[in-house]
């Protein structure tokens, strides 16, 4: 399996879509809110707002509607929902639990959700971070996502701040570094499809 985390605007979901298209992987992103909202019980949007930080929620959601590409992830902002049922369980656990299921199923490339660090230990997940200077990833985003100059800037440095502060509070990660990775690939030097290729080469080593 291979795991995925990028930051917003380099490129890392068409190097997951290449990566599982080449190895005849399912891709996996959305689909874990999904799973989520439907053992919980939960609706989706309920699910999906455990994942938003409050604040750059709407500036996502509004470059993603405009834009085909899919843009950035929900960035991440894990409120306490307490789940009908369920005492002491949240809906920040119950993603978790999704996340590990979805591993167990095999040949799958899970990206976002900070999967690598879910799956922290298992040795048959290749744990990659794909990310960019801030200046070529809002150059990518200016380019793919039809947004201007100031806003994919403004996606970029927010989209940090809250992948910052969601690892921090769903994996204490008080400060994301190389060496949680297997390994790091910066899109201001690869392309999408040469990044992929390495990915693909490292996952059938």
């Amino acid at each position: 399996m291979v795991c995925i985390s990028r930051d917003v605007g380099a490129g890392g979901e068409d190097v997951g879509r290449a990566v599982a298209s080449q190895l005849g992987f399912r891709y996996v992103d959305e689909e874990i809110v999904r799973r989520v909202a439907e053992e919980s019980g939960l609706d989706h949007a309920r699910v999906a707002g455990a994942e938003e930080r409050r604040g750059l929620v709407a500036r996502l959601l509004d470059a993603v509607e405009q834009s085909a590409a899919g843009l950035p992830e929900p960035y991440m902002y894990a409120a306490d929902v307490q789940l009908p049922g369920a005492p002491g369980e949240d809906v920040r656990e119950l993603i978790r639990e999704a996340v590990r299921q979805t591993a167990d199923e095999g040949d799958v490339v899970i990206v976002a959700h900070a999967a690598s660090h879910v799956l922290a230990g298992r040795t048959e997940a290749l744990r990659v971070w794909v990310t960019g200077s801030p200046d070529a990833c809002a150059e990518r985003l200016v380019a793919t996502a039809e947004v201007d100059a100031r806003r994919a800037g403004e996606l970029v440095e927010g989209g940090r701040k809250a992948r910052a502060d969601y690892l921090r509070r769903f994996h204490d990660v008080k400060q994301e570094l190389p060496s949680q990775y297997d390994v790091v690939l910066s899109t201001d030097a690869l392309s999408v499809d040469d990044a992929a290729a390495a990915v693909i080469m490292l996952a059938r080593a």
